[in-house]
């Protein structure tokens, strides 16, 4: 495979130098103090330093945002559409140094880059289709008033995104809140500051975005605690891990901000006995391998019919051998690098904990930082961390159980209820089982891992609190309820 060189696509009409040279996007292009250096996390190369936002600007930027909005509010919807399918276009026409960096800066694999630039095109155009819809609806009245229930934008919106699906992950809040006519404060993760942020910026501004309107401060933990405790900011919505998700809920909610948490998983692919296992491990093997397991849908277990169980965790343990891992930069490879070594050291300790609690180990289980081999664990049993704790890793516990009924109350005794997936091949059986799991996505004949930008996307418990994004579901996500009524006649009263 020929791969680019870093001269050929790094920079380009999008990504230029300046942005890469410590700025922030806040009333316009803001050099800061503070500077955030990118690293590849395959080779460890520095590739930029950008702006590092701080306490302040993110307050001097929900001032703005907070100025802004009532104007882009009142823009009609047809205007906000043009601009997010622009977006889109400019994105699109990016589309190789925009990869460049999801490969570099994010280590995912040239096919998931190409697919993340494709779905956040995809997110915004969803997006833009939003604004022809309804805003509100009549309501009965006993009384013969005109009673009227109208959707309104929250107002500024803070969104706080993570670095495994940085444009994904972002946009799918981004979108729909500045479609709905909010302005939006993005704090894009230290890792992916670049194609989970400033690249962002760069594409709304080549596409006519009013200014500040839409903001991009990238940082750590500071900007993100300012954004839950700034005053202008009416909403937060926030992708990432349960336990930073915890911290969020509660600062924003003590300042009485609606939140918005979509947190981990621990997803389980149920594959029954009726099951087809060459396609069932297929699934079973992207849904825990695909970017290298760092996917909140990922199979975080493999609940197998006892019948079939030998079959598949060998077909599932051949298919991770063939896995190649490496740098997705300079070869051609299925898996790329862990995202940091912190990362990699808590994977390599909870598979080595497993095998020593008596785990079978099938493939892979010795991590070569900054990667780590698709691996196989078989006789996991129900107290072990690998059976309970989300990895966020390319590691495949597997559990048997004996009938539906066992698949569903294992599967089910989690705090996690992001997605599940039911392998069957019985359409009426898959529908039964599904209706029994406690998630609030369910995949029949699938992997846990799927996406779709029309279709409402959250999870129950510790993976998320109810938020739903996608389609018409983000009306209600990223608007609020006024009540309306008009007398026929004034109206008098005895006092």
């Amino acid at each position: 495979m020929e791969v680019a060189t870093q001269t050929e696509v790094r920079t380009g009409t999008l990504i230029t130098d300046e942005i890469l040279d410590g700025k922030i996007y806040s009333g316009g292009w803001q050099q800061t103090s503070d500077r955030l250096d990118v690293h590849n996390p395959a080779t460890d190369e520095h590739l930029a330093s950008v702006g590092s936002a701080a306490r302040d600007d993110v307050l001097n930027a929900s001032k703005l945002a907070a100025e802004a909005q009532p104007a882009w509010a009142a823009t009609p919807g047809p205007e906000r559409a043009a601009i997010l399918n622009a977006t889109a276009d400019a994105l699109e026409n990016a589309h190789e140094e925009i990869e460049w960096w999801l490969v570099h800066e994010g280590g995912g694999v040239s096919q998931k880059a190409a697919f993340e630039v494709g779905e956040t095109a995809k997110e915004l155009r969803a997006a833009g289709a939003l604004t022809a819809g309804p805003i509100g609806e009549v309501l009965p009245n006993e009384q013969g008033r005109l009673s009227m229930a109208k959707r309104l934008p929250v107002g500024v919106v803070g969104v706080i995104a993570p670095w495994n699906f940085p444009m994904i992950l972002a946009m799918r809040s981004v979108a729909p809140a500045l479609a709905l006519g909010n302005t939006v404060l993005l704090k894009c993760d230290p890792h992916t500051p670049v194609c989970g942020g400033l690249a962002f910026a760069r594409a709304f501004e080549e596409a006519g975005m009013p200014e500040n309107v839409f903001q991009v401060l990238p940082g750590g933990v500071e900007p993100g605690e300012a954004i839950c405790e700034a005053p202008e900011v009416r909403m937060v919505s926030f992708t990432g891990s349960t336990r930073a998700g915890r911290a969020v809920g509660a600062l924003a909610g003590g300042n009485l901000k609606r939140v918005a948490l979509e947190l981990g998983g621990k997803s389980s692919f149920i594959v029954l006995d009726d099951a087809d296992i060459e396609k069932a491990s297929s699934c079973g093997s992207f849904g825990t391998f695909f970017h290298q397991g760092q996917i909140c849908m990922a199979s975080g277990r493999h609940l197998v019919h006892e019948s079939v169980a030998d079959e598949y965790i060998s077909k599932l343990a051949e298919r991770a051998a063939r896995l190649p891992v490496g740098d997705p930069g300079k070869e051609e490879v299925a898996l790329g690098p862990i995202i940091n070594r912190r990362q990699i050291d808590r994977v390599q300790e909870i598979v080595d904990d497993a095998v020593k609690a008596g785990a079978d180990l099938k493939a892979g289980g010795k991590g070569d930082p900054p990667f780590f081999p698709p691996t196989v664990l078989a006789n996991v049993s129900r107290d072990m961390r690998a059976w309970n704790e989300e990895i966020f890793g390319p590691v495949a516990p597997v559990m048997t159980f004996s009938d539906d009924d066992e698949a569903v109350a294992i599967a089910n005794d989690t705090e996690y209820g992001l997605s599940g997936a039911v392998y069957t091949s019985s359409h009426e059986r898959g529908r039964e089982l599904a209706d029994k799991l406690d998630t609030g996505l369910v995949h029949i004949m699938d992997s846990t891992v799927y996406d779709d930008p029309l279709a409402p996307f959250g999870g129950r418990g510790a993976s998320g609190n109810g938020g739903r994004f996608g389609g018409h579901f983000s009306v209600e996500e990223f608007t609020e309820v006024r009540w309306i009524t008009e007398q026929p006649e004034p109206a008098s009263y005895p006092f």
